[in-house]
């Protein structure tokens, strides 16, 4: 299993995955914001790669570059996922893209 699993990964560094080799694996998106949860740790249960956690949204002081506060929407999201599958640095990004786009829907249509 182990030598199976350096292989995937292997061709995973390479980008030469074939799709039987991202067969089996998702990705889930939970949200707690409907019933008013601020903020939680998604936990990965397999065949699971990655969960999404999306908490209920909130207006907060937005720091300004000019030292003024303005009026935000906050969305809390939470990425968990299997380390063996998907690099944190690749995780982080996701996360950045995502909060970027949500920011602006309009960078959808791009």
């Amino acid at each position: 299993m182990a030598g199976e699993l350096a292989a995937t990964a292997g061709r995973a560094r390479e980008g030469k995955l074939s799709p039987t080799d991202m067969q089996g694996g998702c990705f889930t998106i939970s949200s707690l914001g409907g019933i008013g949860g601020t903020q939680f740790t998604p936990i990965v249960n397999a065949p699971e790669v990655a969960i999404l956690g999306v908490a209920k949204a909130k207006m907060q002081p937005v720091y300004q570059a000019d030292g003024s506060f303005t009026p935000g929407l906050i969305l809390p999201l939470a990425l968990s996922y299997d380390h063996r599958v998907i690099d944190g640095a690749q995780g982080a990004r996701f996360t950045s893209y995502l909060s970027q786009v949500i920011t602006d829907l309009r960078r959808v249509l791009l």
